[in-house]
């Protein structure tokens, strides 16, 4: 029982992981920038909405209405200077991880380097949890995994039925002939970082709701992202949540069934194998561009 309620909540848990990657995976795939900088965007949307939430009194999911159009804002005005600076796939990986240090020096500055976490009072939802039987089910971790689940349906529906999303992977596909068709690569590459962004702005609410947030916080997400970026298929959304459910419930089950240190071994093992017998994720042939 043990080990399936730890499966159950690494399930949980890659949703959070799924949310946090999706916005690198399409500005990766579709825009060729490889976009560290989306950490930083995470993180300032995880303490933007611990400020709302304990300085507003505003419940913390609503406090997405705040950080969503901040971060689409920024996500969108961020890929602008990159696209007019004409930075290439290898060079954006180098400045944007210059832009991530700057973002983390800036909350440095403001909130300083103390652990930071929503109080009960302040975050209702940090002890609810749903039942099923025998299993349990952390509030956050739930609402985590709901949330990413309908967003990914959203961005893959966005993507297959949509002019813009059919623009996009047209895009992603192959410039030159997407630009003879009137395809207007610079507005639809803004459109998308923006809403990257606001997708980092959910990820970092969700990851407020059920942990301690510090400036540093980002350099431990790299690992697990990419993983699940990789592993899901650069540019494929549903790869992506596909990926974040597998690698949340074998880090939580190894976790469990061997130790906390084995379940980087066990999740990075399990990475190679699969760019082994599935180079270009989990789902190729069905990505979303």
């Amino acid at each position: 029982m043990t080990t399936a309620q730890a499966a159950l909540s690494g399930v949980l848990v890659g949703g959070l992981y799924a949310l946090m990657a999706i916005g690198v995976s399409l500005t990766w795939g579709m825009l060729k920038v490889i976009n560290l900088a989306h950490f930083g965007l995470i993180l300032v949307g995880a303490y933007l909405s611990y400020q709302t939430a304990t300085s507003w009194g505003l419940d913390p999911l609503l406090t997405v209405l705040v950080t969503a159009p901040a971060l689409f804002v920024a996500g969108a005005v961020l890929h602008w200077i990159y696209d007019r600076l004409a930075i290439s796939e290898l060079n954006s990986l180098l400045v944007s991880f210059g832009v991530l240090v700057i973002i983390i020096q800036t909350t440095s500055n403001i909130w300083s380097e103390d652990f930071r976490r929503m109080s009960s009072g302040d975050n209702p939802y940090a002890t609810k949890s749903v039942t099923v039987g025998e299993f349990v089910f952390p509030m956050p971790t739930l609402i985590a995994f709901a949330a990413a689940v309908i967003l990914t349906g959203a961005a893959q529906l966005s993507l297959r039925r949509t002019f813009v999303g059919r623009a996009l992977r047209a895009f992603a596909e192959d410039r030159t002939v997407a630009a003879a068709f009137g395809i207007d690569h610079r507005r639809l590459g803004v459109l998308l970082a923006g809403v990257a962004g606001a997708s980092a702005a959910v990820a970092g609410l969700l990851w407020a709701l059920s942990n301690a947030i510090t400036p540093s916080t980002p350099y431990e997400w790299f690992g697990i992202v990419f993983a699940v970026v990789i592993l899901g298929g650069i540019g494929n959304v549903a790869g992506t949540l596909l990926a974040g459910v597998l690698v949340g419930t074998l880090s939580s089950v190894v976790s469990v069934v061997w130790s906390p240190a084995a379940a980087p071994l066990a999740v990075f093992s399990a990475i190679v194998l699969a760019l082994l017998f599935r180079p270009h994720g989990l789902l190729a042939g069905r990505a979303a561009r």
